[in-house]
């Protein structure tokens, strides 16, 4: 048995289809009286059904988040959290509007109630991102991690078939990356493994009916897990990866995990024989990377770069910025790697299927 440290997240969840109905008490739980609606332009109608249920505590909505937080954003929607006298979040939708609460609550200590609606698992993690000038910059605060998530399968419903594949397969992205984290323990593991392959059996069945509850379930319970991963382990290739391409390149956060996956764990292939096989088994695949390389494909997903946006002419400037501030990983990956890098994001942008 590995030697580890294991910190448990402090955070209360309510899980079940209709558990949106448990959302006044669980409002109360947090001791608050007046909370700021939050949702993207894309999910206003929502926030204001949010902000009808709870009547009179709501204190208005924020329906103005978008993808990788610029920081204009988050000091528009922390004054407007102040002039409106907010003592709590809402956050419903996705990782952006997630990570839009993390924003206010990092500067006010506004606790924030978070309902997802697709399967990013910010909602679990003290992860802030916030972009500023062109790059993203990350970090971890337990201020900023969600005091109370609600799961509501049926809330998830809506969101397009094409998304829920990308946003699970990003989901499957902070389980993988987990099993090899420098800080990885036991508990974490397991998460992990049952993570992914809830995500895994769910993504087929929800591509074959959009409407159904289980493959939805199974979907944000697999989100739960993995998000739990994130949230207590560190970060490697993978997410320096994305984290560039999104925030110096303004990719979709989702595709962008999705398509750089497969490639990542090829380059950590060798250096993480364990995890790569609990990822195949998890994945009910022989190879971890051509594995999680058919899910997108065979799913509908983007599995090239230049397909969601990237340019050609951009990818050295993306292989110089990964490698001037790696983060941990088994496999290095820092400046006398970064030829190796730049025929990585060659094979993505290209769609190369990973051996």
């Amino acid at each position: 048995m590995q030697d580890f440290v294991y910190n448990g997240q402090p955070s209360r969840v309510v899980f079940g289809a209709g558990s949106l109905k448990h959302l006044e008490r669980e409002i109360d739980a947090m001791g608050a009286k007046r909370a700021l609606v939050l949702s993207t332009p894309e999910q206003a109608k929502q926030a204001q059904h949010i902000a009808d249920l709870l009547g009179s505590r709501a204190a208005g909505i924020f329906p103005k988040a978008v993808m990788h937080v610029p920081i204009e954003t988050a000091r528009d929607a922390r004054e407007v959290a102040t002039r409106l006298g907010a003592d709590c979040a809402v956050a419903v939708g996705g990782g952006s509007t997630t990570g839009l609460g993390k924003a206010i609550a990092m500067d006010s200590g506004l606790p924030i109630l978070a309902i997802p609606t697709t399967y990013a698992g910010s909602e679990m993690t003290p992860i802030y991102g916030i972009t500023e000038g062109g790059l993203k910059k990350t970090g971890r605060d337990p201020r900023v991690l969600p005091r109370t998530v609600i799961y509501d399968p049926l809330l998830s419903l809506t969101l397009p078939v094409g998304l829920s594949v990308t946003s699970g397969i990003n989901a499957i992205a902070h389980a993988a990356e987990g099993l090899y984290a420098q800080d990885r323990n036991p508990v974490m593991d397991l998460m992990a493994e049952e993570g992914m392959a809830a995500i895994a059996r769910a993504i087929p069945g929800i591509c074959n009916e959009p409407g159904n509850v289980e493959a939805r379930s199974d979907a944000l319970y697999g989100a739960w897990l993995c998000g739990s991963v994130l949230g207590n382990v560190g970060m490697a290739l993978h997410h320096k990866l994305c984290h560039t391409l999104g925030g110096s390149f303004n990719l979709p956060h989702a595709e962008v995990h999705t398509v750089m996956l497969p490639h990542a764990m090829a380059f950590n292939a060798d250096a993480a024989p364990n995890a790569m096989n609990k990822i195949a088994r998890a994945l009910r695949k022989p190879h971890a990377a051509a594995g999680l390389f058919d899910l997108a494909l065979n799913n509908g997903a983007p599995v090239s770069l230049k397909d969601i946006g990237m340019r050609a002419e951009d990818l050295d400037k993306a292989a110089d910025i990964a490698v001037s501030k790696p983060y941990w990983n088994p496999r290095p990956f820092g400046q006398e790697q970064r030829n190796l890098i730049r025929e990585l994001l060659q094979r993505a942008f290209e769609g190369t299927r990973p051996n």
